[in-house]
Formats: C-alpha cells, sequence, structure tokens
C-alpha cells in the first residue's frame, strides 16, 4: 500500500493528470456558478418587470373598467322606461306606493334579464330601498348598505361609478339618479361584478389579489388558492405598498408587489392588492440547463481525461522501456537494443542509447582484448564516453584524413611532373583521382552532417542532386540500384536553400531505394532535370512495386506509412512538401501499381539580384601562370612532416627561399629572427595553433603577421571564420591540389 502511494505521489502521469482535472473542474464549476447567477439574475429582473407592468396595467384597468361601466349605464337616465318610473313616485308622501314597488321590482327582474349586471338597487328619496338579485352570491342586503353612499353621491353628483363590496366580492356599481320635473326622485344602482384580477392575469399572466380592509375581496384562481400561504404578505399589503419581495409557495418561486388602488364607491378608504410573478418555469428549464451542462461537462472531462492518459502514456512508455534498458545495461547485458518506433525527440534518444549501447560493448571488447585490469578498463570507458558524439567524432577522423590526403594529391600531382613512364603516370593519376574521391567523400560527409540555418542563395539544382547521389553512392550499391541521370546542362541558379532540396532529393531516392530493395533483387532510378519558360522540372522515376491508388492522395499526410512498424514515421515525405511549397513549388506522385513510381517536382526560377553565383563544376578556371619565386622567402610552418616537405618542395621547385617549422613556437622564432615574404602556417597544431602565432607575430611584428596566409584540414567553425573575416586572412582547406596551392600564393605575394 505505502508503495502504491508513493507511485501515486511521484508517478508522472499522476502530476500530469491531476493538476488538469483539478483546472478543468475548477472551470467548471465556476463556469457552472457564473452562469447560474447571471441567468438567475435575469430571470427575476425578468420577473420584477412583469410586475411593473401588471401594476400599471392593474391601475389602469381599474380606471377604465369604471369608465366602461359607466359609459354603459349613463344612457338609463335619459331612457324613457326609467322616466316612465319617475312618475310612479308619490311626490306628496315622497315615496313608492306598494302597488309602484310591485312594478319597479317586476321591472328590475325584467332589466336584470336585458344586461349583464348582477345586482340593481332602486334607492327612493324616502322610503326602503328595492334590491334584485340574479347570482345567487350576491348579498343584497349588504349591497344596498354598500352602495347607499354611492347613490347619495349620484343625487348630488349625477351619474356616478365605483366600487362596492359585497361580501367577499367586490362589484363595479353606477349610481344613476332618476329626475321628476329635474327632481331627484330616485337613484338606479348597478352592480356588475368586478373581474378586474382576471383582466389583468390574462394580459400580464401575474397572479393578483385585491384587499379590502384586510381581507381579500378579488383574485385570480392560483392567487385564491395561495390566500392562505399569503397571511402575511397581505398583513403588509393593507399597512400600504411595500418593496418587492421574494417568497416560494408550494416549491414555485414568486416576486410579490403590493400597492394600493383608490377605491371611490363602497370601499372605505384606498384597495390595497398583492401581485405576484412566478419565475418557476425558466427556473426550472435552467437548472434542467444547469443538469445538461454538468452532464456534458462530466463527459467531455471524461473524454478529456483519456486522451491525456493516453497521450500521457505515449510519452512515458518509451522512458519506462528506456530505463529498463538501462537496467539491463547496468547489469552488462550488452545485447538489447531500444526499438526506433519514432522519429522525434524520443527517436534521438533511443538512437542514442542503442549508439552509445554499441559503443560501450565495442569499448568492452576492446578492453578484454588488450588491458588486464579494471583501472585501463575505466579509463577507456571514459575516453569512449568522450568519443560518443557523432558530430566531433566526424570532425576529428576529417581532420585526420585531409592531412594525409593533402600529402597523397601533393605528392602524385609532383611526380606526374617529373620523368616518370606513361604506366606510371597512368597509376599516379590513379592514384590522384581515389584521393579526390576521398576528398569529395569527407566534404559531402561534412556538409550533409551539419546542422544549416534556413539560407537562400544561388544554386544549381543538378549540382544539388548529383551530391545527393554521391552520399547515397554505398546504399544504391549494396541494394544494386543503378542511377540514371539526364540532367540538363542549360538550367539557370535559382534562389534556393540548398540543404532543404538536398535533403529532399535524398529521402525521395532513398524511399524508391528501400521500396526496390524490398521488392526485387535489382532496379533502376531515373532522374531527370529540364527547363520549361520559367520552370525547372524534375523527375525521380523507378521500377519498384509502385503505390496502391487509395495510399496516393494521403501519401504526403503527416504520420502515414506504408513501412512496417519501427521502420518509419510518415513524415518524411510530409516534410519535403512543405519544403517545396515554401520555394514555391510543386510536388506530385504519379504511380501504376506493380510497375513503379514517379515524384515530379516543378520549381521557379529565381533569379538574384547580384548576378554574382557561378558554379565552379561547370566553368572552367582561366589557366594559372606557372609559379616564379624569384628568390623570395617563406617561412611554412606545420607539424604533419609529409606536408612540410611536400611545401616545401613546390615551393623550392618554383625559385622561392624556404624555411621550414614544425611547431608554431620555433615558427613565431624564425619569423622574428627573419624577414620573410610570406607566412604559410597550418591552423591546428599541438602548442601554438595558427591563432595563437598571428597574435605572437602582431605583437612583434605586425608586417609580418600582415604576410601570414592559414591551411587547415579541420572543420573550419564560426569562430575560426569570424577571426579570417577579421584579419582578412587567406586559408587553404585540406586537401588541396597544386593549381588552389599556387594560385593561392601567387594571390598573396603581391600583396605582401
Amino acid at each position: 500500500m505505502g508503495q502504491l502511494k508513493r507511485t501515486l505521489l511521484l508517478s508522472f502521469r499522476t502530476k500530469v493528470i491531476v493538476p488538469v482535472l483539478g483546472v478543468m473542474a475548477l472551470l467548471l464549476a465556476t463556469s457552472m456558478l457564473l452562469v447560474n447567477q447571471r441567468v438567475t439574475r435575469q430571470l427575476q429582473a425578468d420577473a420584477a418587470e412583469q410586475l411593473a407592468t401588471a401594476d400599471a396595467v392593474l391601475k389602469h384597468s381599474q380606471q377604465l373598467r369604471l369608465d366602461n361601466v359607466l359609459a354603459l349605464f349613463r344612457k338609463a337616465e335619459s331612457e324613457p322606461r326609467f322616466k316612465a318610473l319617475a312618475t310612479l313616485f308619490d311626490r306628496d308622501h315622497k315615496k313608492f306606493s306598494e302597488a309602484a314597488q310591485k312594478t319597479i321590482r317586476k321591472f328590475l327582474t325584467t332589466l336584470l334579464d336585458e344586461n349583464f349586471a348582477a345586482v340593481i338597487t332602486v334607492v327612493p328619496l324616502d322610503g326602503p330601498p328595492l334590491t334584485v338579485a340574479r347570482e345567487v352570491w350576491v348579498r343584497p342586503d349588504e349591497f344596498t348598505a354598500a352602495s347607499a353612499a354611492l347613490a347619495t353621491r349620484a343625487n348630488t353628483h349625477g351619474t356616478t361609478a365605483g366600487l362596492v363590496r359585497n361580501g367577499e366580492q367586490l362589484l363595479d356599481a353606477v349610481a344613476v339618479p332618476i329626475r321628476l320635473q329635474d327632481e331627484v326622485v330616485a337613484t338606479f344602482v348597478f352592480g356588475v361584478k368586478d373581474t378586474l384580477a382576471d383582466d389583468v392575469r390574462k394580459i400580464t399572466r401575474a397572479e393578483v389579489l385585491l384587499l379590502a380592509s384586510g381581507q381579500v375581496v378579488g383574485a385570480t384562481a392560483q392567487g385564491q388558492e395561495l390566500q392562505v400561504l399569503l397571511s402575511e404578505q397581505i398583513t403588509r399589503a393593507a399597512a400600504g405598498p411595500g418593496p418587492i419581495q421574494k417568497i416560494v409557495l408550494h416549491g414555485e418561486h414568486y416576486l410579490c408587489l403590493g400597492g394600493s388602488l383608490a377605491a371611490p364607491g363602497g370601499v372605505a378608504g384606498d384597495l390595497n392588492y398583492l401581485i405576484l410573478s412566478s419565475y418557476e418555469k425558466p427556473l426550472q428549464v435552467l437548472y434542467a440547463t444547469q443538469q445538461l451542462i454538468v452532464i456534458v461537462s462530466m463527459a467531455a472531462i471524461g473524454v478529456g481525461m483519456m486522451i491525456v492518459w493516453i497521450y500521457v502514456r505515449r510519452v512515458t512508455a518509451p522512458l519506462e522501456e528506456l530505463r529498463a534498458h538501462t537496467e539491463a545495461l547496468g547489469r552488462g547485458d550488452f545485447t538489447r537494443r531500444v526499438e526506433l518506433n519514432s522519429r522525434d525527440e524520443f527517436g534521438d534518444l533511443a538512437e542514442a542509447f542503442n549508439q552509445m549501447t554499441e559503443n560501450l560493448k565495442s569499448s568492452r571488447q576492446q578492453l578484454e582484448a588488450t588491458v588486464d585490469t579494471l583501472k585501463t578498463t575505466q579509463s577507456q570507458l571514459i575516453q569512449s564516453e568522450k568519443l560518443s558524439g557523432i558530430g566531433e567524432f566526424v570532425a576529428g577522423v576529417t581532420h585526420e584524413l585531409n592531412n594525409p590526403l593533402t600529402t597523397v594529391m601533393g605528392f602524385s600531382e609532383l611526380l606526374q611532373q617529373t620523368g616518370a613512364t606513361p604506366q606510371q603516370k597512368r597509376h599516379l593519376e590513379m592514384i590522384h583521382k581515389s584521393a579526390v574521391r576521398c576528398r569529395k567523400i569527407v566534404q559531402n560527409l561534412l556538409s550533409f552532417s551539419r546542422r544549416h540555418k534556413p539560407e537562400r542563395n544561388p544554386a544549381h539544382l543538378n549540382q544539388l542532386i548529383e551530391e545527393a547521389v554521391d552520399i547515397l553512392g554505398y546504399q544504391l550499391r549494396t541494394s544494386n540500384i543503378e542511377v540514371i541521370t539526364q540532367l540538363d546542362p542549360q538550367l539557370p541558379p535559382t534562389l534556393v536553400d540548398a540543404h532543404q532540396l538536398q535533403q529532399v532529393f535524398i529521402n525521395i531516392i532513398n524511399n524508391g531505394r528501400q521500396a526496390m530493395e524490398a521488392h526485387q533483387p535489382k532496379g533502376k532510378i531515373h532522374i531527370t532535370t529540364s527547363l520549361s519558360g520559367a520552370t525547372i522540372k524534375i523527375s525521380f522515376r523507378d521500377n519498384g512495386p509502385g503505390i496502391r491508388p487509395e495510399n496516393i492522395s494521403k501519401l504526403f499526410d503527416p504520420f502515414f506509412t506504408t513501412k512496417e512498424v519501427g521502420k518509419g514515421t510518415g513524415l518524411g515525405l510530409s516534410i519535403c512538401y512543405g519544403i517545396i511549397k515554401e520555394h514555391g513549388g510543386t510536388i506530385v506522385v504519379e504511380s501504376n501499381y506493380g510497375a513503379g513510381a514517379a515524384f515530379l517536382i516543378e520549381l521557379p526560377v529565381t533569379r538574384d539580384t547580384d548576378q554574382h553565383t557561378h558554379n565552379p563544376d561547370r566553368l572552367a578556371k582561366p589557366a594559372t601562370p606557372a609559379l616564379t619565386g624569384g628568390g623570395k622567402s617563406v617561412l611554412v610552418i606545420d607539424d604533419e612532416e609529409s606536408i612540410l616537405q611536400m611545401v616545401t618542395e613546390i615551393l623550392s621547385r618554383s625559385g622561392y627561399q624556404t624555411d621550414a617549422a614544425s611547431d608554431g613556437e620555433s615558427g613565431v622564432q624564425r619569423a622574428q629572427a627573419k624577414a620573410y615574404d610570406l607566412v604559410i602556417c597550418d591552423w591546428k597544431m599541438p602548442g601554438l595553433n595558427g591563432q595563437q602565432v598571428f597574435e605572437r607575430l602582431t605583437a612583434a611584428d605586425p608586417a609580418m603577421a600582415g604576410k601570414m596566409i592559414f591551411m587547415t584540414g579541420d572543420v573550419i567553425n564560426d569562430q575560426v571564420r569570424c577571426f579570417l573575416e577579421k584579419q582578412n586572412r587567406p586559408c587553404l582547406n585540406k586537401p588541396f591540389a597544386l593549381r588552389d596551392f599556387e594560385e593561392m600564393i601567387q594571390a598573396s605575394l603581391p600583396v605582401c
């Protein structure tokens, strides 16, 4: 259990997945909280707006309803039937007789059937009022008493409308005075059921309760059901207007607003009201949406965690494999190798590890064969580790090869100038050509192994193709692949990144080689170049197995490969496609499955504005005049005895007085003791190197330092190049031909 806990705490997967999961969960919670707050606030704002609308509609509807009822019954005052009833009034006794009352009651019953009034009361100037009701819920006596004040007001001011309370109901009442010879003899009061609350509900969808003296006298259906639960709000509304409140009734959320209305008529004081606006339905939609968002988010988090886990697994799996191989290597097992499943950083690490394993195995074998003690084994392992870097290894091999190659090339040319027989000259020519070939192989190896910054310069594409074929020459020969080139010599130079294009050419040729090698014992690759207008066309055509039709459209997709697992990443052709596109060109593939494939590249000809480029392999150099020393003195400094002898012999034959120094210290002493016309110094030597010799001479004799030229068989790095450019000193790279050496001498001595 403790081991599992430590693994979880220290696991890279845990360190990645737990923070990611925490951030995603925190982001989800924060988003839900913000959305909930904003939406709830908006819902409450909408409900408050609905309350304000209902409040305005309620006040307006009350007055409008009274005006409508008043307009409806105002005409009764002038109708003949009502005037005829006035004649039944006994003016002497100031009342209606019993016979007249029976006639009036019969008239009222007929009148109820003609209109929508719920109750009608006739209040004579003196005597008991007569009341006739159509609805069972009407209390005639209570209506008569409640409408007395409205009738009295009508006697003075004419037809008047108002609100009359009748038990737990509210009526819209209209009092119409009846006159006989301009004297009011009676007042008709019409009572119509008040539907103000229902009217407001239909318009605003809000629930309304009308209150009088703290009791509900009108309400919508939902409002009637909520009366018991609204006792506290009803008490507050009876006391006067109040602020908006949030309440929950039967699990439903409301906003509640109380107010008052002017209520002339039979309602004492003001008429109060409560308006309730529910926002439960949108709130439930919000909750349902939140649940859906949570479910979707959890699913997204789960999928995201799965993807993160897969990618973390892909990252940690190679590390675990490398750890297992490292432990095996620590136990002395040099037979295991890490599989190269990709060409990314893990692929580089695996390749470096395998190279290290191979180096260690080789070192161990050498140690077992040549060393008897563990001390020498340790020292040789340390030395082997120092030489594991392939870049330093190539640079060192290059330096070691260039010096003897310089000697072989130089002495073979010198011997050709002697009285050798024709057969000997042929042998010397073969030696010289072989040395030149070695030089070219070393130069191509260095050029391809270095990393270069993207830089476009004028270049000849034919030359880049030939160099690519040279680099792959050994693999092509051992795979029995014949390369046939038909390169147009009239191709103009164009601005390109030579190293990138060379990478493209090598990748295409190598892909063709691998395809044919696995398919047939022998194969051919035809490479052609041609110029069409301002476009250079390049074709790589092989007679291999070809490409399946369904794979052609996916050939340049990243990570697509038809090779076996571990033998390709699917990035080579994708990178080639990107390089060609960056150069403004196109690359397409043609294939007849079973009969080979062809890669066709088109690149635009881009001219260099300076037009200073030339192709050294295509343009012939002018003949160099023979060296004539004329007695001039030259000091040669080089730690390679063979090169020292070769250079001094070349200079001596041309009439120069030469002195030789085998190291930098003796060279400085000779230069300080004698004034030389020219100093030729090797760059890399034991003791003082070329730069140190130059600095010593500059301090002692600047004029002598200005007569120096350098030779080097090493790779010229940026630091050395900057030094040579700053001091304006020429440098001759080994191995060199006699012609190059003579041109350097002739170019340097006149300046000196």
